[in-house]
């Protein structure tokens, strides 16, 4: 990743592209009884008033919730708010990032067939990509998304371009629209991850992507209460997806999970310029530390992928020296609280070196260049000179 100083202004952004996306997601028509918050419909099945009504709705022709594994109306009302924010015409929610992702990918390529993925994907991804893509005859390509010549070189045949911009641990950018271009040329679905940036810093869709994956666990919540994922595209994509794989795969979100996810988009907006802020200012510092050696953030990149990116998000990655002893520094840290996930209000570490032993034999970060000295800091809602202060005793306590 190309080095340059730091020349973003969070502030720029509070009048124009976070004052969209904060009335889209503030402002309601009055729900039944004039509630303010949407109700939560929690209930399996919804029931029809005759024979005709059913009839019609089974063929197609009448629109009626008919059970909760398909549309629900609280969940179909978060899939409306991240359709908008995101451009889309619809959305589908899921129990989980890793049932969006399963059912789109797989609503799309077969046995038989080819994808292309970018590296340093989620580390989920890769490790469905690694372990049960190969039983179903799926061949899977890694390429370095940063170069656009090597994703045109491996597109050829290929189903689906996966993209993540920026990826993870390393946050490595990709220009998505010149990769969308390419792929759009040859037929090929293109699908991306946008959890890091959301889609207040991000909006892939209007940049030519045909489909934004987001681990809905992550900022749309913001609160690490709620596991979800979503899927936003256009209707005959998400229709292609709800036939092909939705149902049929189970991975459904709950009507109480869709109505945390509204509560926590309300406040979307909000809670990113904090964390874009902090984030900047502990990056900053510890790129001029002695004892880190490279800082991992898209606002240092030169890479042409950083123009579609309106901010940024509070999650990044450096590389320390060798004099430090990684497990001291980790287990030093008191507000940075170890843990994965990333999106909520509190601040956490991951060092690579531990998360490696999550899956042995499947190593995406040995296989892409990832040092085990880097450490991933998600920076939460917290005082950022309480963060720093954190940061430079666990320091003191990791010298070898």
């Amino acid at each position: 990743m190309n080095e340059q100083p730091n020349t973003f202004d969070p502030a720029s952004l509070a009048s124009d592209y976070l004052g969209e996306a904060a009335t889209l997601l503030a402002h309601d028509d009055p729900f039944p009884g004039g509630a303010v918050v949407p109700p939560i419909y929690q209930t399996s099945l919804f029931t029809f008033a005759n024979y005709a009504d059913m009839a019609d709705t089974f063929a197609g022709r009448r629109k009626q919730p008919i059970y909760s594994r398909g549309d629900n109306p609280t969940v179909m009302e978060f899939e409306a708010r991240v359709a908008a924010l995101e451009g889309a015409e619809a959305a589908r929610g899921f129990s989980s990032g890793m049932a969006a992702i399963s059912a789109t990918v797989l609503a799309f390529v077969g046995a038989g067939e080819r994808m292309v993925v970018v590296r340093n994907c989620y580390g989920d991804a890769y490790r469905l990509f690694e372990r049960l893509f190969p039983r179903l005859h799926i061949k899977v390509d890694y390429v370095d998304g940063s170069d656009p010549d090597a994703v045109a070189a491996a597109l050829p045949g290929a189903k689906l371009l996966y993209l993540e911009s920026p990826t993870s641990m390393m946050f490595e950018l990709q220009d998505i629209g010149h990769l969308a271009r390419l792929a759009k040329e040859q037929g090929i679905v293109t699908t991306i991850d946008n959890s890091w940036a959301s889609p207040v810093f991000q909006k892939p869709i209007t940049h030519g992507v045909d489909l934004v994956l987001h681990s809905a666990s992550k900022y749309l919540s913001g609160h690490s209460d709620t596991v979800a994922g979503v899927v936003a595209g256009s209707a005959a994509h998400i229709k292609h997806i709800n036939e092909q794989t939705y149902s049929q795969l189970g991975g459904k979100l709950s009507p109480f999970e869709g109505w945390l996810l509204l509560r926590g988009l309300r406040t979307l907006p909000l809670r990113l310029p904090h964390h874009m802020k902090s984030g900047l200012i502990l990056a900053e510092r510890l790129k001029a530390y002695g004892k880190v050696e490279r800082v991992n953030h898209p606002a240092y990149s030169n890479h042409p992928g950083k123009k579609t990116l309106a901010g940024y998000a509070g999650l990044f990655s450096f590389e320390v020296t060798e004099d430090v002893d990684i497990p001291a520094f980790v287990d030093a840290l008191k507000f940075f609280r170890i843990g994965v996930s990333w999106g909520g209000h509190e601040s956490l570490v991951v060092p690579a070196k531990a998360s490696l032993e999550q899956t042995p034999g499947i190593n995406s970060m040995a296989r892409f260049g990832v040092s085990p000295r880097t450490i991933r800091f998600n920076v939460g809602l917290e005082n950022v000179e309480d963060l720093w202060a954190d940061i430079v005793q666990a320091f003191d306590k990791s010298k070898k």
